[in-house]
């Protein structure tokens, strides 16, 4: 493939650092197996004396297989193509004789989160979401270099993130055990002490090249750079506007400080776009130029012809889905596949109603995340369990889930046998009378919600029994932000308001799991269909036509970003999501979720009024 004069001089750089900033769509994987190949057969590069780093295992197989189908084996070494975390490991394994058993598994490592819980008497409603939150957590202080000294946890006091963090720091050590934060602590570690390990791998090693660079976190990037000396044949390639991992440690402003670091860097922008219609090149363009902490650039579509950008407002949710569903009908009736359509959204929260409709109107789809069932959710369960409970479905492990939801202080010694009998209840606490008074209150409500239907019933134990209260507590202890728990309740109650009985309301749940089982079997057999999927795992991928669902205030931009820093990621995932789409990109909001009126997103606003403006 002919490269474009930005892409030659790339391909082409001689010695020293280089900055590849490569638009959506660029060709950056063509430019980087190019520059490879360059350095082989134009400039003389041993081939094993050449490093191609990458953030995924998929990303390395690519490019090592695109450059073995021009190479074929004619240039006698072998380069060198792995993840940050493949790398670092070799490195590790040679200077200490580590091997793959001392690799921590996931399971290992929830374990010693659970055993520590367990001793610190700690209950929690979600306790597999909040095990994987403090891992998540542990990584970033590790990538982050942070002392826990003047560490603000994120997901409960910081006394409990510390006793945490320790117990599972000392079974890893116990256990000779790595993750893949300790890989690169222990790298830099030992080429800060040993500087001839250090040196033999920057002989081995004298080109350098990283793919994704924008999602670089601090301990690698500080590590690399000890790689690269003291020649420093860096080229670096990636898109600081698509960098959406701050979650996972990836830090934007390391690229943006690169010609900081290196002033003698080199640098090219790759701003010829492939894959969309100018239409869509440019409505992204004018969103992403609201980000202030950003490299300025020029992209421009190579395509011709093309569609504006097409974004509607729905009454409600269940509007949306439906016109979603209509539309890709009449897209595949006028010759598109099902394969080429996507939808994308914020948080896998968002598609329940979309694949509700898509069951019934029978279009295929394939979930690319782990869709949660809404229903399995603890906070759906607890509503369950008061609707089923005040039905006479009073088994001792139902009764439990409900009884503290408030608190209301009743013991669990007070319930006996397999079947709660409250007049028992009751009579456990005979002598306190005030005890005696919330069991018959209790009773009262269970009586009020047996009488209502779904959505009223839903409502009744939100706001007269008091759970949103109890949610309210709840947040505060996880240093959440209550709209999070409030809003899966929100779902329930708009669920159960679609259906006049709980025995209706009960089938659909059923149906519904099923269905969801079923997507799960066929993802592993076949990959068909409307691909559904989030934001961050759209990344990478490209669709003829897509949709964005959801486009709110509140949705994206997510309710969690309140730093300029987080509404800045939050405004790249939005321009990530509308540079998937190749010819077609439907951006859809909504007037009211939940019965609330909602506000159009401003990043809608943003392409929307500069636009405008653009016309005048």
């Amino acid at each position: 493939m002919p490269f474009n004069q930005a892409q030659s001089q790339a391909v082409s750089h001689g010695k020293g650092p280089m900055m590849v900033l490569a638009g959506p769509g660029s060709g950056k994987t063509t430019v980087i197996v190019g520059r490879v190949r360059h350095l082989v057969q134009e400039q003389g590069v041993n081939p094993s004396n050449i490093l191609v780093i990458t953030f995924t295992r998929a990303a390395a197989r690519e490019m090592e297989e695109r450059y073995l189908a021009f190479d074929k084996g004619q240039s006698g070494g072998r380069v060198s193509f792995g993840t940050f975390h493949s790398v670092f490991f070799r490195i590790l394994k040679l200077a200490y004789q580590y091997d793959h058993s001392n690799i921590v598994r996931e399971e290992q490592k929830i374990q010693f989160i659970r055993v520590q819980m367990e001793k610190l008497n700690l209950d929690v409603e979600d306790e597999g979401e909040f095990i994987q939150s403090i891992l998540s957590e542990i990584s970033g202080v590790k990538g982050e270099m942070l002392s826990l000294d003047h560490y603000y946890a994120k997901n409960c006091s910081e006394e409990i993130f510390k006793s945490l963090y320790q117990a599972y720091e000392t079974q890893m050590r116990q256990l000779g055990l790595l993750d893949f934060d300790d890989m690169l602590v222990m790298c830099y570690q030992l080429f800060r002490e040993r500087k001839d390990i250090l040196s033999a791998w920057q002989r081995k090693y004298p080109y350098i090249l990283i793919d994704e660079f924008q999602d670089i976190n601090r301990i690698q990037y500080e590590v690399i750079r000890m790689m690269a000396l003291p020649e420093n044949n860096l080229f670096i390639v990636g898109d600081d506007d698509q960098s959406i991992y701050r979650f996972r440690g990836a830090r934007p402003e390391l690229m943006l400080g690169f010609p900081g670091d290196y002033p003698e860097a080199k640098q090219v922008l790759l701003g010829t776009n492939y894959r969309s219609t100018p239409q869509i090149v440019e409505t992204a363009g004018r969103l992403i130029l609201h980000n202030k902490t950003r490299f300025p650039k020029d992209i421009y579509a190579a395509k011709k012809g093309g569609r504006p950008v097409i974004t509607r407002m729905w009454q409600d949710g269940a509007r949306e889905a439906e016109a979603i569903c209509q539309e890709i009908r009449d897209y595949v009736q006028a010759g598109a596949s099902y394969e080429e359509i996507a939808v994308l959204f914020r948080t896998n929260q968002g598609p329940r109603l979309l694949v509700e409709k898509m069951m019934e109107y029978n279009i295929p789809f394939q979930i690319r995340d782990v869709l949660p069932n809404i229903y399995d959710h603890w906070i759906a369960k607890n509503i369950l369990d008061y609707i089923l409970v005040a039905r006479g479905h009073v088994e001792r492990a139902r009764v439990l889930s409900v009884i503290n939801r408030p608190k209301r202080y009743i013991s669990r010694e007070a319930l006996e046998g397999e079947m709660v009998n409250w007049e028992q209840v009751k009579s456990f606490y005979q002598d306190k009378g005030w005890m005696v008074e919330r069991i018959e209150d209790l009773q009262y409500h269970l009586m009020m919600i047996k009488k209502m239907a779904p959505g009223a019933a839903v409502n009744y134990i939100r706001k007269a029994v008091g759970y949103n209260d109890y949610l309210n507590e709840y947040a505060k202890f996880r240093r959440m932000k209550p709209e999070e728990l409030l809003e899966v309740a929100d779902q329930i109650q708009e669920s159960g308001a679609e259906y006049p009985t709980c025995e209706a309301w009960f089938r659909h749940i059923l149906e519904y799991r099923e269905q969801l089982a079923e997507q799960a079997r066929d993802r592993n057999q076949k990959k068909e269909g409307v691909s559904l999927m989030t934001m961050h795992s759209a990344k990478g991928l490209e669709f003829r036509i897509t949709y964005i669902l959801d486009a709110n205030e509140g949705v994206t931009p997510h309710h969690k970003a309140l730093l300029e820093a987080d509404m800045e990621e939050e405004r790249r995932m939005f321009y990530v999501a509308m540079t998937r789409a190749k010819e077609r990109l439907h951006v859809y909001c909504v007037k009211e979720r939940y019965h609330r009126q909602q506000e159009v997103s401003r990043f809608v606003r943003e392409y929307l009024e500069d636009s405008k403006n653009e016309g005048k």
